[in-house]
């Protein structure tokens, strides 16, 4: 996932979505229980992830990401 990193919380809802780069037409597809991973519809690049049921999950965002078959770099502006 490459570009600027859009995050978006939802409390009462408890769902956590992260996307990177300008948005693009997307498909999800479910690679864990709550866990959701958004694809470029053109070319399969990962552009995005869901996680429902957050802070049920895990304690800290790296704690999920470091599990998930993404990378990312997080670098200055």
């Amino acid at each position: 996932m490459k570009g600027k990193m859009n995050i978006y919380y939802d409390e009462e809802g408890d769902y956590l979505e992260i996307f990177a780069g300008a948005p693009k037409e997307n498909y999800g597809e479910d690679i864990a229980e709550d866990v959701t991973l958004f694809k470029d519809e053109k070319t399969d690049e990962v552009v995005g992830i869901g996680i429902l049921n957050f802070k049920k999950r895990a304690t800290s965002l790296h704690e999920i990401l470091s599990n998930l078959p993404i990378s990312i770099k997080i670098e200055p502006a």
